[in-house]
């Protein structure tokens, strides 16, 4: 394996990382309604498990609320169900042929709850980058051992990947400063 290769496979991963925290935080909400909050959610559909976004539309009619609406009736209840054990703050009401969820006001005490869970998921995304750091570490002194590549070549391959992982950590703590800020926004 060559330098360039190694150090496209470690950027691919730690950009997988990022990605990956970006998701999660789009599950923590702010006192706004997104469909982001429900659509990952795994539904009992006929035997099998579905996410609701493969199996209704979902649609925010106002700030408050969202509005979910299953191609087939009798999967109402199995949404219901998905949305109650998800215990993601809010109760739905089926209404109809729809399920709505009206997202409430936020206190201080949830904010603080959900930052704090927001810096769980970045710590949690800063040790899948430092994982691909040690792996890409793990290569290259290998290489070396091997005699594929020199010593000087190596420790300009280990800088590199120290700074590729650095960016990717910064650029990380800037979600969730990101994600912070707009939670503890009153």
């Amino acid at each position: 394996m060559d330098q360039k290769k190694l150090l496209d496979e470690l950027s691919g991963n730690l950009k997988k990382a990022e990605r990956h925290v970006e998701a999660e935080f789009s599950t923590i909400h702010s006192g706004k309604a997104s469909a982001a909050m429900v659509e990952s959610l795994q539904v009992d559909s006929y035997g099998s498990k579905s996410r609701i976004r493969d199996v209704a539309s979902i649609a925010t009619p106002d700030a408050r609320t969202i509005a979910i609406q299953p191609w087939d009736r009798g999967l109402l209840r199995a949404i219901e169900k998905a949305i109650i054990v998800a215990n993601i703050g809010f109760a739905p009401a089926v209404d109809g042929d729809k399920i709505r969820c009206t997202i409430p006001e936020m206190s201080r005490e949830r904010r603080t709850e959900l930052a704090k869970r927001a810096s769980t998921m970045a710590e949690s995304g800063k040790v899948q980058a430092r994982a691909a750091r040690r792996e890409a570490m793990d290569l290259v002194r290998a290489l070396q051992k091997s005699g594929a590549l020199s010593e000087d070549e190596a420790k300009r391959c280990e800088k590199d990947i120290q700074k590729l992982t650095d960016d990717s950590i910064a650029a990380i703590g800037n979600a969730f400063i990101r994600k912070e800020k707009e939670l503890m926004t009153v």
